[in-house]
């Protein structure tokens, strides 16, 4: 699939085509290409003999900014970091989270155990991840699916936004997914003002360091009758399991 903005091809990657204007529009703020929705003008999917090409229309001002990142742009590869120049260029500054929210142990293992049964894709080819909008009672009210889990979450954050409601009211709550942690699913976690991210497995060093900065709880090894809390405990009661 490749992303292309105001006729420009951006960036191409292995997706899964569903629910690719979520995934346009979560990309597109996730990687600080669009600061707000309202930037993101149209949305076009066309399928090409080898794949599908997202085109995308945005405001001038973040195009710009685009076409100077581009200049400076070697590669990019599925990890975030190959083709980057330098360590600054790499590890980019992550957006602070200032958003509050207070869950027990007993939502989030509320949380893993009925995820599962709302991974229709998963079910049916056991090969793709899954990201999981949580209310503060664990209960699931959105569900994201892709073969890449940074994919996935994209999708996730995309849906969020395109809801009518605004963020400022939308019912707080958390993010729940079946990959591991890495320093990107944080990044992109923050850049949404969410305060909580819950991975089913491991978290990296990086991802850690970086949770810690940006004021995000980050909970790892989430399973059934366990997980731990590696960042900002705070956001969790001390009402057990």
């Amino acid at each position: 699939m490749a992303l292309v903005y105001n006729g420009i091809s951006h960036v191409v990657m292995m997706a899964t085509p569903g629910d690719l204007e979520d995934f346009a529009l979560g990309f597109s703020l996730s990687e600080s290409i669009i600061s707000a929705p309202k930037q993101m003008l149209d949305c076009q999917i066309s399928h090409v003999d080898k794949g599908i090409q997202v085109q995308l229309t945005i405001t001038a001002k973040p195009f710009a900014a685009l076409k100077q990142r581009r200049r400076n742009l070697v590669g990019r590869t599925g990890c975030g970091l190959c083709g980057a120049e330098s360590l600054e260029q790499a590890i980019m500054p992550a957006q602070s989270v200032d958003a509050e929210l207070t869950i027990g142990h007993n939502a989030l293992q509320h949380a893993i155990a009925t995820l599962d049964d709302r991974q229709q894709l998963q079910a049916l080819t056991g090969a793709v991840h899954a990201a999981a909008w949580c209310r503060s009672d664990g209960e699931i009210l959105l569900v994201r699916e892709d073969v890449g889990r940074h994919n996935a979450l994209d999708k996730l954050l995309g849906a969020l936004h395109r809801q009518e409601q605004p963020q400022t009211q939308r019912s707080p709550g958390f993010v729940l997914v079946t990959s591991r942690a890495s320093y990107e699913m944080v990044a992109k976690t923050s850049s949404a003002n969410i305060p909580i991210l819950a991975a089913i497995s491991a978290p990296t060093s990086l991802a850690i360091q970086l949770a810690e900065q940006t004021g995000l709880t980050l909970v790892g090894f989430s399973r059934l009758g366990r997980h731990a809390i590696y960042t900002h405990p705070h956001r969790f009661s001390n009402e057990i399991v």
